[in-house]
């Protein structure tokens, strides 16, 4: 009868018993034999060398912990009703809440009724005391109070804060030099890098934890210039705006978000990259606001169809589905249907690049952009504006739906309050879309008003109706429609 499989042989588990019951050296079984067969092996120096090639990450996080801050902020906010316990009897109104001890275990005493406290990481980058954060950690804070790794407590002050990129900058008024962390470079890091996290999960001061670098330019939908590091190290609330440091101790990601059903680490953390980071600082520490180049066009991702439309070899690049007057693009002559595919020599493989590489430009800076118009690529030179709160929406990706059972009729005064539509709007309105049809694959909606067929402009049902006859022998149908403020490309498929 053979040995099952996680049975040591006979005298390789008698060697191993006597072994360890006298006390003796233990004989070489670094290598035990799992399936029976009584044999024993050395660990070779092959698997040795393997072994030892694992990184250590303790002189890193010893190097750079002391850079480490804990962040905690107070701020007002409406009195909380006071527990009541559940069930039958009279309802005290002054119990306490049965998580209260464990509260002050881990997180120390609670603030004062009327006032709330979050905590969360930063780094420091200088000496006098300027400190990375997140956004989001200080939020409307009256009262930011920074905790160094000797335990000594700083007030902070706000230099400035980016709620769209999530970056703050904080200072304190240190009694001495600080310790510092330096700043790495993002784009040097690979799918698949070592990476370490230090922070303040739970309130648990200094915690490293590590992983890899799981992918990047992560889209999530957390503003209008996402491009995230994605990181498998543990993230967990607390660990926001600590760093995400590379094996020579440099900082390459700001923690940010994670992605959780539970509110728990999951192994899917994402984190700021340091590359755009590093010109938000500067300008929040120089002026304590940022202002983003402003190039003036909608846009919306190249799919397939679109691609395939436009006589694309592939998907790629941003495609102007509107021009905003008096534009910066519009006076350097881009137009509606132009694929941008580069930006001062920096290619467009994804149309959420592109806004990002605008606004990090400086205001009044002059930029190349590259776009394909009718097949044929073109180059034109643009002096960049200043992007406004209102231009944000010009500025980023849309969504565009992939993809005729439509019916379309002229914008009466009924159908312009039906569907909010200024009645001097030109185009026909889509009024039903059956289901299932290329029209609704393709997104198409009911309140749309069809601006453009197979790039031919439209203003009543003749002009609608004779674009599609003109198009009837192609395979695919190219659209453009107006949604409230902007307009965008459909492409709808004929069905096979």
């Amino acid at each position: 009868m053979t040995d099952t499989p996680w049975r040591l042989g006979r005298n390789a588990a008698v060697a191993l018993f006597c072994s360890v019951a006298l006390g003796l050296d233990a004989p070489p079984l670094l290598a035990l034999d799992l399936f029976g067969s009584g044999k024993t092996q050395e660990s070779s120096p092959a698997q040795a060398s393997r072994s030892n090639a694992l990184p250590s990450f303790a002189d890193t996080a010893q190097k750079v912990s002391p850079a480490i801050v804990n962040i905690s902020t107070t701020q007002k906010v409406e009195r909380r009703r006071p527990f009541r316990f559940p069930g039958p009897g009279p309802r005290q109104p002054f119990e306490e809440d049965p998580f209260e001890e464990f509260f002050r275990r881990f997180f120390g005493d609670r603030p004062p009724p009327g006032q709330q406290r979050s905590l969360g990481s930063g780094f420091i980058i200088s000496e006098d005391g300027y400190i990375i954060t997140n956004s989001h950690v200080i939020g409307d804070a009256e009262k930011i109070t920074v905790r160094l790794s000797d335990k000594a407590e700083y007030e902070a002050k706000v230099i400035g804060s980016d709620d769209k990129t999530d970056i703050a900058l904080i200072k304190i008024e240190p009694k001495g030099p600080l310790p510092t962390v330096p700043l790495g470079d993002s784009s040097a890091l690979r799918v698949g890098d070592w990476v370490m996290a230090i922070g303040n999960p739970f309130g648990l001061e200094q915690t490293v934890t590590v992983g890899i670098v799981s992918a990047k330019g992560r889209v999530i939908g957390a503003g209008p210039y996402d491009d995230f590091i994605q990181t498998d190290a543990s993230i967990n609330p607390g660990n926001s705006g600590g760093p995400l440091l590379n094996l020579k101790g440099e900082v390459v990601g700001i923690n940010s978000a994670i992605f959780s059903q539970s509110g728990g680490n999951i192994g899917i953390g994402f984190a700021i990259p340091i590359d755009m980071a590093k010109s938000i600082v500067a300008q929040l520490r120089e002026t304590g606001k940022v202002r983003r180049g402003w190039l003036g066009v909608g846009i919306q991702p190249v799919t397939p169809e679109l691609a395939k439309s436009f006589g694309l070899e592939e998907p790629q690049g941003a495609l102007v589905a509107e021009v905003t007057k008096g534009s910066p693009a519009e006076k350097s002559g881009l137009e509606r249907g132009d694929v941008i595919i580069a930006f001062n020599g920096t290619r467009i493989k994804d149309s959420h690049e592109l806004p990002s590489l605008v606004a990090r430009s400086p205001v009044g800076s002059t930029a190349e952009v590259t776009v394909l118009r009718s097949g044929k690529e073109k180059t034109f030179t643009v002096k960049l504006g200043e992007l406004k709160e209102q231009q944000e929406r010009a500025e980023s990706t849309q969504e565009s739906q992939e993809g005729w059972g439509m019916a379309v009729a002229s914008i009466t005064p009924e159908l312009a309050r039906r569907f909010q539509l200024d009645r001097n709007q030109k185009g026909v309105v889509v009024t039903e879309v059956e289901p299932g049809s290329p029209a609704e694959l393709a997104g198409i909606q009911p309140g749309d008003v069809i601006e453009e067929v197979n790039r031919q402009p439209v203003s009543s049902i003749e002009d609608f109706n004779k674009a599609l006859a003109a198009g009837k022998e192609k395979e695919t149908l190219l659209l453009l429609a107006r949604r409230g403020t902007f307009s965008s490309f459909f492409a709808l498929r004929k069905a096979g």
